[in-house]
């Protein structure tokens, strides 16, 4: 009993620290910081859209994105329809986008599609290159907000992802709610401090420059987390654009939300097991913090399960020495946990000029959200690789609508 006591102590101190880390930078979103300036030079930009099976849906980001305000001889739409069977390809054409054909690669992940997109376009004249998914909707200012990043400077940036339906379901309303929390805990607070932040998946901006000097390639599931990794061991700063604002479709059932975030957690074990050797070398050689925050970021999957282990293993250890006034106490703490985190949520919805109404689902269940990851992290450490599955996308809904229901920021 007392080994297992030391042993609980250590882990608690290590998830403690980490805990702290997380704390400090995320007061930094507190920090004043100036804003990206408005540039007068424009750069030419391709957006690269990926897609499979996606016609019920493809059709508004294209008009999204046809009606940017940015010059339109200065930027061009290419989607690349992965072996699909439905009729992506034709809305695409109707809505004046650019073909990328890719039936004749063997796409096993996104990151093959974006390595052959560009490929394809090595030889054209553009500065940068955006990539979003077949499901987004695009604000106007998207491209102009990316620009100025560019023109600052910046050779890879990550905009605000937002939703389009945070309140079809509970699920769909976590996934709103984690979004905001790394928008604005995480990208932007690292952002304020001058740290690099993180590539989310969609709506971001990469240089024709870097993929020149580096290539592009992706050896794992979660091809936004490891190139958010190459970059802090090759110390490429990633901008948080606040302003360029995508909206993203979120699953809406458990089914569905399992085998994504299960492949999320697989290529973040993956990414660990790869580029830990080389992060932890940085961290200690050159003194790189965005090494030691993304060697941070992957461990995540096994600091949750190692928390959620020594919690269990309190309260057994509490039940066994028949102390009931403990185990009253970590229980009321659990409580109290979630009552504190439903305020922090809605903190951060009201900061970010959201209505709550739109996310009660989300705000109850967070929590749950959260814990749910458990049993799917332990599946990831069993699993260790999976196959790329489709989540059908089917949310119809136009840029004027989410405006109506307040979506934007004011």
């Amino acid at each position: 009993m007392i080994i297992i006591k030391e042993v609980l102590k250590v882990i608690d101190i290590m998830s403690a620290m980490c805990m702290i880390f997380y704390i400090i930078t995320g007061v930094c979103v507190l920090k004043n910081n100036s804003k990206i300036k408005t540039s007068k030079i424009k750069k030419k930009i391709a957006c690269i859209i990926p897609a499979r099976n996606e016609d019920k849906v493809i059709g508004n980001l294209l008009e999204s994105l046809n009606n940017q305000n940015y010059p339109k001889e200065l930027y061009d739409i290419f989607v690349l329809p992965n072996n699909c069977i439905d009729n992506t390809e034709n809305v695409a054409k109707e809505k004046f986008a650019k073909i990328i054909n890719c039936d004749n690669i063997y796409a096993k992940s996104k990151g093959d599609v974006l390595r052959h997109a560009f490929d394809y376009l090595r030889e054209y004249d553009y500065d940068a290159y955006i990539i979003f998914d077949a499901d987004n909707i695009v604000h106007p200012e998207f491209i102009e907000k990316m620009n100025n990043v560019l023109c600052a400077g910046y050779r890879l940036a990550q905009g605000y992802r937002d939703s389009k339906n945070p309140s079809d379901s509970w699920i769909s309303g976590s996934y709103s709610l984690h979004y905001m929390i790394q928008n604005y805990f995480l990208n932007k607070a690292r952002m304020n401090i001058n740290w690099s932040s993180f590539i989310n998946g969609t709506g971001f901006m990469i240089s024709k420059d870097l993929i020149e000097e580096k290539g592009y390639s992706s050896n794992t599931m979660t091809e936004d987390i490891e190139l958010s990794v190459k970059c802090a061991i090759g110390n490429e700063k990633i901008a948080f654009a606040e302003e360029a604002i995508t909206y993203d479709e979120q699953p809406i059932t458990l089914v569905q939300s399992w085998k994504q975030r299960e492949r999320w957690s697989i290529g973040t074990l993956q990414c660990l097991k790869i580029y830990s050797k080389e992060l932890v070398t940085d961290i200690f050689k050159n003194k790189n913090f965005a090494s030691l925050d993304s060697l941070l970021f992957l461990l995540a999957p096994i600091i949750q399960l190692a928390g959620a282990a020594t919690f269990i293993l309190h309260m057994l250890v509490k039940l066994l020495e028949n102390s009931q006034i403990d185990f009253i106490t970590k229980s009321l703490f659990g409580i109290m946990w979630y009552i504190a985190s439903i305020i922090m949520t809605i903190l951060v919805i009201k900061i970010n000029k959201k209505p709550v109404k739109n996310y009660i689902k989300g705000i109850i269940s967070l929590p749950i959200f959260y814990f749910s990851w458990i049993p799917i992290n332990i599946s990831a450490l069993i699993k260790k690789d999976a196959k790329w599955e489709r989540i059908e996308h089917t949310r119809i809904i136009k840029l004027d609508n989410i405006i109506k229901l307040n979506y934007i920021k004011e």
